[in-house]
């Protein structure tokens, strides 16, 4: 596999077709047979025993979903020794090997999409169009990543003069630990753990406990698709894991996402030199945004509304690209309170599997409390616009839908991450006053815009700090290779996740000077 087709995103499900639902809800009824799933501790060959640790369905949270095996220190150092020993092996491995093994992943996904989409709507609350979303961009990371794989492998071209030859190649940099988040629960550890693959390291998947059955199936699916056992493990479990892994001295490359605190503990203990260490740990890490959309007082409100609710209350607001914040024109400020709050009070809270349902549950009950409690603060110190007017399912931790405004400036609700369904409005005298107030933040992720003004949209382009802007458009749904995604500032220590540098961040070059013109030869 020297060369393979120019990419291309898998393309999503219709799911106005009456077909294609008849077909969902036959892979959840499938799927809700099998339940609950296995996923043990997997160190190289050996499966260790599952059921120490559950997922549950946050919308019926009665329902076990999987039972996982609870890895810690120990189970951390095994698989560590495992993946030293696979490294020289699988970095020999031609670079093209390693592409067709990414590719078969895919391959083995693309058959199985329908299982892995109603796995994502159980297992994590998502809704099927955003389950089967998740579902396509792993595909996307393994088949991006692949060919990501031979470019890398080709080296790099370098100036060369009479009498020198000068190379440059890229080499792994040895045990890459994934820990992964929940909230995408397949293509984040996917895109993670393929990265860490196609560059030729051995990674170790820790995903989320909240999560567990979908980062098994991960795992299953590089191993089918070729990646040797040793090359890639899998520790479900808690906090320890990760931990161990973070601070074990033959562990070079941590690649991490979720949240802030977590993210930064992370920084601080991968910076401290551990007995035995001979490398510097990098830290990739993608740790959320407070994202503003800002909406000037030429925009139109019939493409901002439905952007920015879309933006802020798909899969109940737990997308660190979420819309947050609202900066809006004062000029316009009546009549877009207006109808975000017709459009937020018109929302329907339901479970995941409801195609009919807007906003799902949370993922736990800690967030329902964060997120609820959030909303009586936002009460509290503004006006409340809009809630969903229907009724919420009185199981699962499902929050009702808030618009907010009217908030004082040093608010949390305007300043902290909620990841949950809770939109602020702030009203600005100017475009320049909404971009001060966005540079005010620590996060720097996605970023939004609604305005026909040229020379606006070039002003917020050039001076808006966040890693992705999207213009007169919604701020989610990054596509691999079309809308490489990563944040600045607090919202990331990494470049650019599903875009031409990635792989970067897992390999160390390595330059080759050759004098070409050296006297005489060696006479055998």
């Amino acid at each position: 596999m020297s060369s393979l087709p120019a990419f291309a995103n898998e393309p999503v499900l219709e799911l106005r077709r009456a077909p294609v639902r008849a077909e969902l809800a036959g892979a959840l009824a499938a799927l809700d047979a099998k339940l609950p799933l296995a996923a043990p501790v997997i160190v190289g060959e050996d499966a260790g025993r599952s059921g120490a640790l559950v997922s549950t369905d946050p919308c019926s949270p009665a329902r076990v979903v999987a039972e996982a095996g609870s890895a810690g220190g120990a189970e951390a150092d095994a698989a560590v020794a495992a993946a030293v020993a696979a490294a020289p092996g699988w970095e020999a491995t031609p670079a093209a090997e390693r592409a067709r093994a990414l590719v078969a992943a895919a391959a083995w996904m693309r058959e199985r999409r329908l299982e892995l989409a109603a796995l994502a709507v159980r297992e994590c609350g998502k809704p099927w169009r955003e389950a089967d979303a998740d579902v396509c961009e792993a595909i996307d990371f393994l088949e991006y990543y692949a060919r990501g794989a031979l470019a890398l492998g080709a080296g790099r071209a370098l100036a060369e003069v009479p009498g020198e030859r000068n190379a440059m190649a890229y080499r792994p940099r040895g045990v890459v630990a994934v820990i992964a988040p929940w909230n995408f629960p397949l293509a984040i550890p996917t895109g993670m753990v393929a990265a860490a693959l196609a560059t030729g390291n051995p990674a170790i998947l820790k995903p989320a406990e909240q999560a567990p059955g979908c980062g098994a199936r991960v795992v299953e699916a590089l191993r089918a698709g070729g990646v040797p056992p040793g090359a890639i493990g899998f520790l479900p479990g808690e906090g320890e894991a990760g931990a161990a892994l973070v601070e074990h001295p033959e562990v070079a490359t941590i690649a991490f996402t979720g949240s802030l605190p977590v993210g930064l503990g992370i920084v601080r203990a991968a910076a401290e030199p551990r007995e035995g260490q001979h490398r510097v740990k990098r830290v990739v890490a993608e740790m959320g945004g407070k994202n503003c959309v800002i909406v000037d007082s030429d925009a139109d409100l019939d493409d901002a509304v439905p952007a920015i609710v879309a933006s802020a209350f798909d899969y109940a607001g737990q997308k660190c690209s979420a819309a947050s914040r609202v900066l809006v024109h004062e000029a316009i400020a009546g009549p877009l309170r207006e109808r975000l709050a017709g459009a937020v009070a018109a929302l329907s809270v339901g479970p995941a599997e409801d195609l009919g349902a807007d906003v799902p549950a949370v993922i736990e009950r800690e967030a329902q409390e964060r997120v609820l409690e959030f909303g009586e603060r936002a009460a509290r110190e503004g006006t409340v616009l809009a809630r969903a007017e229907g009724s919420v399912p009185e199981t699962g931790w499902y929050c009702s839908p808030v618009l907010a405004a009217d908030l004082p400036p040093d608010s949390a609700v305007l300043r902290e991450e909620i990841f949950g369904p809770l939109l602020a409005v702030s009203e600005v005298e100017s475009v320049e006053a909404a971009l001060a107030a966005v540079r005010t933040l620590p996060f720097a992720l996605t970023g939004g815009l609604f305005s026909r003004n040229p020379a606006v949209v070039e002003e917020v382009t050039r001076t808006t700090p966040v890693g992705n802007l999207y213009v007169n458009r919604g701020i989610t749904g990054a596509m691999v290779g079309r809308q490489p995604f990563g944040g600045n500032r607090l919202s990331g220590t990494g470049t650019k996740a599903g875009g031409p540098d990635y792989l970067l961040q897992f390999v160390d070059p390595h330059v080759v000077t050759e004098n070409t013109m050296r006297h005489g030869l060696v006479v055998s």
